[in-house]
């Protein structure tokens, strides 16, 4: 990369009639190098690298969207991972089920609009498909990050996380639900007078092996005032009328 008093210079010639070979001989630079700088395209190239390096909301102050922080943070939570890769930078992978296309839309969406400044790709696996960014930043947005699985370590938000879930509870368990959780019809069987009698009832179940986070979850859905209880030592149950419909306000059937 030339010194920025070299590409000034290169400008100011080409400003006063100089052709590009004429620049680039007086400057001592390529030919290419004089092009580039008289188009712009290396300047929209140093710009493009400028915004990535001041990329993060928690290093650089940038405005983060919290509402697709919170939804992402669920996601993380339930199917997510993040990985170290080469020079720093980290993968955040997410595993959507291919029986929800829905999901995987919005899934990438959502990391697009988390970090605008790194592409999003797809990777297809058998019966999932993992959506994807990288970026040096990963991590701090997401603390929680570290070596094993999540139900083998402590998992705590911090105080900031926990603001924007308070102010965004909805999208949180959304993606949550849309992670390890989902809504389906129970089917119960009542014998009687020596008859079986069934009945069906929508219900809510989100699962996962954390306590950690299935305590993360059961804050959040008290922060919606939506019922729920323990249905197994891992499982949260919503099944009361009004708390699924409450639910349904925010969640619904995954797509």
């Amino acid at each position: 990369m030339h010194p920025r008093r070299i590409v000034d210079r290169a400008l100011h010639l080409s400003s006063c009639g100089l052709n590009d070979r004429q620049v680039a001989e007086i400057c001592g630079v390529s030919l290419g190098a004089v092009q580039k700088w008289r188009t712009g395209v290396r300047r929209a190239r140093e710009e493009e690298d400028g915004r990535k390096l001041r990329s993060c909301p928690r290093c650089h102050n940038r405005i983060l969207d919290e509402e697709a922080y919170s939804y992402l943070l669920g996601l993380y939570l339930g199917d997510g991972h993040i990985a170290l890769c080469r020079k720093g930078v980290y993968q955040l992978s997410l595993s959507c089920c291919d029986s929800w296309p829905g999901l995987i839309e919005e899934a990438a969406k959502t990391l697009a609009a988390v970090m605008p400044t790194s592409s999003v790709s797809r990777r297809q696996k058998t019966g999932c498909t993992e959506v994807k960014s990288l970026s040096k930043h990963w991590a701090c947005l997401f603390p929680q990050h570290g070596p094993g699985r999540k139900h083998l370590r402590k998992i705590l938000l911090e105080a900031w996380q926990e603001k924007i879930v308070e102010a965004h509870p909805g999208p949180f368990v959304r993606g949550l639900m849309h992670s390890d959780g989902y809504r389906g019809m129970n089917r119960v069987r009542h014998r009687i007078n020596g008859v079986d009698h069934w009945y069906e009832y929508p219900r809510y179940l989100f699962k996962n092996e954390s306590k950690d986070i299935l305590e993360i979850c059961a804050k959040a859905l008290d922060l919606l005032r939506v019922s729920w209880r323990y249905s197994r030592y891992n499982t949260i149950s919503v099944a009361r009328r009004e708390a699924v419909a409450r639910l349904d306000e925010f969640v619904g059937p995954k797509y």
